[in-house]
């Protein structure tokens, strides 16, 4: 196979070749390795690639696969967001105020290495993960390949565009308020956010006061279900997620909606609500009862229960840095604001968590799957709000992915569904949320979307 080609065959895909010796790990490595030094440099999607250990996990994976071992991903390289600890390496955060090297992997990577992954590298993100795009001053701008002027969006950005520009299979982002769902959309890949303690955050647990949770970034529905197989630490499906991928999702009851949780004045734009009504059409086609209905979104959920958690999870980061001096005025000036709310008023949002989501889940007493536009416009220019306060950049990034959050809030599991490209040539994505524990229902109908519109065909210019 071409090996720009196999750069873009996935993660399945690649397991299953490995497996069969039609490629090597360490070729297939070094195809990744040769794409991330000629790309990268336009991209910046790593931090940093970690050259030598992968080489040597390669060599030790086939030596594995010669000795018949056949694992889910053996061999199959995988990037890792930079937050999320990698044995002997830094977790930076998108900061110069981070600490050293840490000693041991976090639990995720550790079910990766596990499955057989060899870890590529660590991508880039925005300081302490607070944006919806990914730009530090310690690091820079990370671009999106399909437009290298604009943002990938974040805080999963450099995850997004290295597997949009085939600089990895498969790779870890995490999710707390969106940071897997809008770089996944705007860079045209799969991304699902998995039920919240589906895959371990260790050991940085209750990230973000329990809105945080990490999962896969993927070319394909089937991708991204391997790698919730590898790394699930509550009992999936029968089968598991690839079979559950793989099964008909039968006839489904589905909710479209184009209503912007509040408190939030926002205007979808005209494309992304013709995806939703696009989608719609499709699932008729295909079978599925498809009805117009709006989430019961409570007028203070955002305000009143997911902010707080937001601005004291950064606050909460940002206080066990050992050099905060060094951090951004903006990221200082948002870790000030989540100071102001204590352990007890916390424990009281907190609290109020049950009843909201229940509210907004009684839509799913009466539907199986709700739809949603992803983001509510594309991706802003790179430097767009550099020159900006925290408040004033977050209002203006927050119009563009106001779909998001609350679904951080329930906790339940929502997938970015690649859709089409919009008139400026960028890729734009439909929202699919599930029932809690439910990621079965959302694979099996994504593959479904899939088989009947594909994008993984689909390269970026820079690629």
């Amino acid at each position: 196979m071409d090996p720009r080609e196999l750069a873009f065959a996935g993660a399945a895909e690649q397991a299953r070749m490995l497996a069969a010796g039609t490629v090597t790990a360490p070729a297939l490595l070094e195809i990744y390795l040769d794409r991330i030094a000629r790309l990268d440099p336009q991209l910046r999607s790593y931090r940093t690639v970690l050259i030598a250990t992968a080489r040597e996990e390669a060599l030790a994976a086939q030596s594995r696969l010669d000795a018949g071992d056949r694992l889910p991903l053996l061999g199959v390289p995988v990037a890792i967001k930079d937050d999320v600890d990698i044995a002997g390496q830094t977790t930076a955060y998108g900061t110069s105020a981070h600490g050293p090297a840490v000693a041991d992997d976090a639990e995720v990577v550790q079910a990766l290495r596990a499955a057989g992954a060899v870890i590529l590298g660590k991508t880039a993100v925005p300081e302490l993960m607070m944006m919806p795009y990914t730009e530090s001053v310690t690091f820079g701008a990370t671009r999106n390949p399909w437009d290298v002027s604009r943002t990938p969006g974040g805080s999963s950005g450099g995850s997004g565009a290295a597997v949009a520009a085939g600089l990895a299979p498969l790779a870890l982002g995490s999710d707390g308020g969106g940071s897997i769902r809008i770089p996944s959309s705007w860079c045209g890949v799969f991304g699902i956010k998995p039920q919240r303690d589906r895959v371990s955050l260790a050991p940085h647990d209750d990230a973000w006061c329990g809105l945080s949770v990490s999962g896969p970034i993927a070319r394909s529905v089937t991708d991204a279900a391997l790698f919730l197989d590898a790394t699930t630490t509550v009992p999936g499906p029968d089968g598991g997620f690839v079979a559950a991928a793989a099964r008909s999702p039968g006839r489904l009851r589905i909710a479209l909606s184009t209503k912007v949780p509040p408190p939030l004045m926002v205007r979808c734009g005209k494309q992304q609500r013709a995806a939703v009504e696009q989608a719609g059409a499709l699932l008729r086609d295909l079978g599925h009862h498809v009805v117009a209905r709006d989430p019961d979104y409570p007028p203070t959920a955002i305000s009143g229960n997911y902010l707080p958690r937001y601005f004291r999870g950064i606050y909460d980061d940002f206080r066990v840095l050992p050099h905060p001096e060094r951090l951004e005025a903006r990221t200082r000036n948002m870790a000030r604001i989540g100071r102001l709310f204590s352990d007890r008023r916390m424990a009281t949002v907190r609290a109020g968590e049950a009843a909201l989501a229940a509210r907004i889940q009684s839509i799913f007493d009466d539907v199986d799957v709700l739809v949603t536009p992803a983001n509510a416009t594309g991706p802003q220019r790179v430097g767009a709000y550099q020159r900006r306060g925290a408040i004033s950049s977050l209002l203006l990034v927050a119009a563009r992915v106001p779909f998001f959050e609350i679904w951080n809030l329930t906790g339940q599991p929502a997938a970015a569904v690649p859709w089409d490209l919009d008139g400026d040539g960028l890729p734009l994505s439909v929202q699919l949320i599930g029932r809690p524990y439910d990621e079965a229902t959302l694979l099996s109908l994504s593959a479904q979307i899939e088989a009947a519109r594909p994008w993984a065909h689909r390269r970026p210019p820079v690629s």
